[in-house]
C-alpha cells in the first residue's frame, strides 16, 4: 500500500492527491479566506475541530515553496489533520519572491500570528495556547517569528505569548545561500546574517518540536534541524528532536495526511506535543 501511494504521489501533483486524501478527515468545520492584513496574499482559514467542550488549543501553520510559491488552499489536509485531534489550526498565506523579499514574508508570518493571539477566541480558539508551525520555507518563517522578538514586537505582542513551536524539514542556518531560486527572496548577496533563525536562540525561546528526515536533499537535517536543537538544549529550551530514518524533504508533511500517517507518525508527534506543552505536563526530552 505504501509503495503504491507514493507511486500515485510521484505520477500525479502531490498536494493534490493529500487533499484528496482528506476526504476522511470529517471531524473539523473551517472558516475560509479571512484578512489578517491589508494586502492580497494575507489571508488566512481556520479550521476547527467539533464538539470541543473547551476552547481548543490553536496552530499557525505556513506551508513551504522556497519562498516563492505555495498557497494555504493545497494545505487543507494539515488543517484538517490537526482539528481531528482537538487543535484548532490557522493556515495562512504570505507574500512570495520575487514580489517582496526578506523581511516581508517573516513580517507577515508575524502579523498573522499576532492576528490569531488577538483574534482566535472570537472563533472558538483558546489565546492563551497558541502555537505557530511550518514546513520547510513555513519552518523557516515559524522559527523567526519564536525565536526573533523583532517581528511580533510590532504588533504589540511578543514570542513569550506563544505556547511553543514546530519545525518541520526547516531550513535555520543556511548562508552562504547556494540554491539560485532562493537568492532573490533574501536578497543575496547581501542577506543580513540575522535572517538566519539559529543566530536567535536564547534561554527565553519557546518549546521546540523539529521534525526532520534523515535523508533530506534539500535541507540539511545535520546543520539545520539537529544543529538548532542542540544550540536550545544549550541554554536550557525545552526541545524535541525527530529524525526520520531514511526519509526526504517532502514526506514529513505528507504524513499528515489519510494513510501515509499510519506509516509516518508526524501526526502523532506533533498533536503529542502542543497537547503536552499546552498541559504544562512536558519533561525534558
Amino acid at each position: 500500500m505504501l509503495l503504491l501511494l507514493l507511486i500515485v504521489l510521484a505520477a500525479f501533483s502531490p498536494l493534490t492527491v493529500l487533499n484528496a486524501l482528506a476526504w476522511s478527515d470529517t471531524k473539523n468545520r473551517a472558516v475560509n479566506n479571512l484578512s489578517y492584513g491589508s494586502e492580497a496574499r494575507q489571508k488566512l482559514d481556520i479550521y476547527m475541530p467539533v464538539n470541543s467542550e473547551l476552547p481548543p488549543d490553536v496552530v499557525v501553520f505556513f506551508y513551504g515553496g522556497n519562498w516563492n510559491s505555495g498557497s494555504r488552499k493545497r494545505y487543507g489536509f494539515v488543517g484538517k489533520a490537526l482539528a481531528t485531534r482537538g487543535i484548532m489550526t490557522v493556515v495562512a498565506d504570505y507574500r512570495l519572491s520575487p514580489h517582496v523579499a526578506y523581511p516581508a514574508f517573516v513580517e507577515d508570518a508575524a502579523q498573522a500570528v499576532a492576528w490569531t493571539l488577538k483574534h482566535i477566541d472570537e472563533y472558538g480558539g483558546n489565546a492563551k495556547k497558541v502555537f505557530v508551525a511550518g514546513y520547510s520555507a513555513g519552518a523557516y518563517n515559524a522559527a523567526m517569528v519564536a525565536l526573533d522578538p523583532r517581528w511580533l514586537a510590532k504588533h504589540g505582542v511578543s514570542p513569550a505569548a506563544l505556547q511553543g513551536w514546530i519545525g518541520i524539514a526547516g531550513p535555520y542556518d543556511f548562508l552562504p545561500i547556494t540554491t539560485e531560486s532562493t537568492k532573490p527572496a533574501f536578497l543575496y548577496p547581501d542577506t543580513p546574517v540575522d535572517s538566519q533563525p539559529v543566530r536567535h536562540v536564547s534561554a527565553k525561546s519557546p518549546p521546540a518540536l523539529l521534525i526532520t528526515g534523515t535523508a533530506d536533499k534539500v535541507v540539511d537535517p545535520a546543520r539545520n534541524s539537529q544543529a538548532l536543537a542542540a544550540h536550545l538544549r544549550a541554554v536550557n529550551v525545552m526541545v524535541q528532536y525527530i529524525g526520520l530514518d531514511g526519509i526526504g524533504h517532502s514526506l514529513p508533511v505528507g504524513a499528515f495526511a489519510p494513510l501515509l500517517r499510519s506509516y509516518f507518525p508526524v501526526l502523532d508527534e506533533v498533536s503529542g506535543f502542543v497537547l503536552r506543552t499546552s498541559a504544562g505536563r512536558s519533561g525534558v526530552y
